[in-house]
């Protein structure tokens, strides 16, 4: 069976009546709603969410609605009830935006699972491997790690760019077996990554309750028992010390973890930030030089930075 979707690009502030219109009075199947202020204040949050405009597809200037309704639908006689539906609306003095109708005939998948076809094995270096929970990969080398996924719980895949670079930087980092906590832990793949490389023990956090759910779930696939996972805002509701602490994360928020390291360092410990976009590089180093710490590694990919940092008189 297929679907006709009828995508609607329109101001948000007609969203409301337009969804309840497609629905109550056109009888549409479901509705899809994408706002790119959802995006942008995604990207605002100061927990382990991290959202680059440029890299979304088609994303929307204001709302994007998508109606499904059955394939046998009036194409034309429905398309028109939605500009006149539009035109009252924008009668009543709101702001309809820049309006555009586009339609395409699609296959009725079961959503539960089709978009599972978008995520694959990040055969990612000799030692580690990113597999999706569903998938039998069988790695060349018997000893490189698998981390499973379940990217279905979403907060991290392994797929960024930000996210790779830490796995680089802590296969550096992890020579011996030291404690480590991964601020912003998302998915908990760093996490994972930390004890799957030989760390003792990791305390995982986020301030997403969300966030620190899928993270134990994919603690759980991976029969992983040295990561404590638990909700904090950065470094402020712990009083431990570690070996190594990971940050993917903002530029802006690591800004404000960074006068609370140097309490929660050991003797030689490191540090791994990321999630830097290149022209943030200069106040992060100027925000380190005054808390006595530096640069001591730094991989750049594309406009993403990530550091290897520790104390200057070590």
């Amino acid at each position: 069976m297929k679907l006709l979707a009828i995508k609607i690009n329109c101001g948000h502030e007609i969203e409301d009546g337009l969804s309840y219109f497609l629905q109550d009075t056109l009888n549409a199947k479901g509705i899809e709603a994408r706002k790119r202020s959802d995006f942008v204040l995604e990207g605002q949050k100061h927990d382990s969410s991290l959202v680059e405009l440029d890299d979304i597809e088609d994303l929307p200037e204001d709302l994007e609605l998508t109606a499904y309704f059955d394939q046998d639908t009036d194409q034309s006689k429905i398309i028109d009830q939605i500009k006149s539906k539009i035109k009252e609306m924008e009668g009543f003095g709101l702001d309809v935006g820049n309006v555009s109708i586009s339609t395409k005939n699609i296959a009725d998948e079961d959503w539960n699972t089709a978009w599972q076809k978008y995520y694959h094995v990040i055969d990612f270096s000799r030692l580690l491997a990113i597999v999706p929970d569903w998938e039998d990969y069988q790695p060349a080398f018997k000893d490189q790690k698998l981390i499973r996924l379940d990217p279905g719980l979403a907060f991290g895949t392994g797929g960024h760019t930000t996210t790779q670079l830490v796995l680089l930087a802590m296969e550096r980092a992890l020579t011996k077996p030291i404690s480590v906590m991964d601020v912003g832990t998302g998915s908990g793949i760093l996490a994972i990554a930390a004890s799957k490389l030989g760390a003792k023990s990791v305390l995982a956090t986020d301030i997403s309750d969300e966030a620190v759910s899928a993270a134990k779930e994919n603690i759980r696939l991976n029969g992983i028992d040295n990561i404590t996972v638990k909700k904090a805002n950065l470094l402020k509701d712990t009083d431990e010390k570690f070996d190594l602490i990971i940050a993917n994360i903002l530029a802006e928020i690591l800004l404000e973890l960074i006068p609370d390291l140097n309490n929660h360092l050991n003797k030689d410990s490191q540090i791994i930030f990321s999630g830097i976009d290149y022209k943030q590089l200069p106040k992060i180093e100027n925000a380190l030089a005054k808390e006595n710490l530096e640069i001591k590694m730094k991989m750049q990919e594309k406009r993403w930075i990530c550091l290897l940092i520790a104390r200057k008189d070590q």
